[in-house]
């Protein structure tokens, strides 16, 4: 569809941390939206993007780790466990910062899809670890927030 602009840090803090809204209209909006996210995300080659990522305000955000691309409207953490083995995150809002960041191996999310349809599914490795990253961006948190401190 069309690749949107991504903010970043520190240049457009106040926004990255803002609080998402939940989605309440599954309409053409939102798959334009996803559409969007996704190409966005490609063109910038990154793993994962949430709408707040480019300015809009809704808890959406989609991930692709080379395995498939994944979609999440409204996505809840309900469950994780264990120690993910990838240490170095990065993010397309804080470009060329690489830190150490301790993520869940395994994660249980509740969300909806596209249409509307209440999901509940298992993660693991890296889908886990980028899914944890997009539902941080949708609570104002950036991962530079949760880097070990040495």
């Amino acid at each position: 569809m069309a690749i949107r602009k991504i903010i970043t840090y520190p240049q457009d803090e106040e926004t990255l941390r803002k609080v998402s809204k939940p989605v309440t209209e599954f309409d053409d909006r939102l798959a334009v939206l996803l559409a969007d996210l996704k190409d966005t995300m490609h063109h910038a080659q990154g793993a994962g993007l949430s709408a707040i990522q480019v300015g809009v305000l809704k808890r959406v955000c989609v991930v692709d780790v080379g395995k498939r691309h994944l979609e999440f409207i409204n996505p809840k953490i309900i469950k994780q466990s264990g120690v993910n083995r990838i240490k170095e995150e990065g993010c397309l809002s804080v470009p060329n910062v690489w830190e150490i960041v301790k993520r869940p191996n395994k994660i249980t999310v509740e969300f909806y899809d596209r249409n509307g349809v209440f999901h509940t599914e298992n993660y693991s490795g890296y889908e886990a670890k980028a899914i944890c990253h997009e539902c941080d961006h949708m609570d104002g948190i950036l991962f530079i927030d949760r880097v070990e401190k040495k």
